[in-house]
């Protein structure tokens, strides 16, 4: 069965990469917050961030994840490692979940993975993978699904994993201006007295006709000035109905921007004693 909870969330988690969480304040983005304070603070903001994002060639970072269910009264907390690496026009993520912390109980060993590729790199099925695809190993269950995102060459998508998933989820400031307030009524948040200067507040209220209006009711991210990346996404779902939305709240820690990453990263590897891939391609349009 489809794990809808975990497959978005590890959208968000890949969409996000390339971020940082940071305290304090300097110079340099003290100056950036006055140069954002101009005639257009949010399109300037914007354009930053994405010519900031444009730029990246790798990325690692520390991860925590928290998924809250506020009817249930629940939330379960995951940490784990992010990466991302783009070349030769092809880019690749990849998330590894090691612990899981449920409610009041004691974190626990959780090994689960995420990876965003190219098709041609999955040689674990007798079938000829193309296009994207995203490879999810469950090492609780011991199974391993793939899931098709992209056909190859397909003119109408992205080969980039962040534009690609922006398609299924929100890339919360990662896609182009236009494209954000097509779907979004974007405004800056007001900062509180007792927050960190470094850190710009953006809230993104889905339009009743946006492509996103039946996952999510709104979104909020924050960018640190000084790395002109975000550092935080909290996103209410739009189930169970308002204002009882599930919750879920991504950071990263620790970043490690184009230093460089091995490309043993992204190899699937498919531990002895797990079943047979299962392959989810892509649904075909009817003519």
């Amino acid at each position: 069965m489809y794990n809808k909870i975990m497959v978005k969330t590890a959208f968000i988690v890949l969409c996000a990469a390339g971020i940082s969480w940071a305290s304090g304040c300097t110079e340099a983005s003290q100056k950036q917050r006055q140069e954002i304070q101009k005639d257009n603070p949010l399109d300037t903001l914007l354009e930053r961030l994405n010519k900031t994002t444009s730029g990246l060639k790798s990325y690692q970072s520390q991860v925590e994840y928290n998924f809250r269910q506020p009817v249930l009264e629940s939330e379960s907390l995951r940490k784990g490692v992010l990466y991302y690496a783009r070349s030769g026009g092809k880019s690749a993520l990849s998330i590894n979940f090691n612990t899981l912390k449920q409610d009041d109980e004691k974190e626990q060993k959780y090994i689960e993975q995420y990876l965003v590729l190219d098709g041609a790199l999955l040689t674990h099925t007798d079938q000829e993978l193309k296009g994207i695809w995203l490879a999810h190993l469950d090492h609780q269950i011991k199974e391993v699904k793939y899931y098709q995102l992209a056909e190859p060459n397909d003119p109408n998508k992205s080969t980039d994993v962040f534009e690609l998933a922006g398609k299924n989820l929100p890339m919360l400031g990662f896609s182009k201006i236009e494209d954000l307030k097509k779907q979004f009524e974007v405004k800056l948040v007001e900062k509180k007295k007792d927050e960190a200067e470094d850190f710009i507040q953006v809230h993104l209220k889905v339009k009743p006709n946006s492509i996103y209006k039946d996952d999510y009711v709104s979104i909020d991210f924050w960018i640190d000035q000084k790395l002109g990346l975000p550092v935080k996404i909290v996103a209410v779902e739009s189930e169970p109905e308002p204002p009882f939305g599930d919750i879920k709240e991504i950071k990263f820690l620790k970043p490690k921007v184009n230093k460089g990453i091995d490309k043993k990263i992204f190899e699937v590897k498919i531990p002895r004693g797990f079943g047979e891939p299962e392959v989810l391609p892509l649904e075909r349009k009817k003519n």
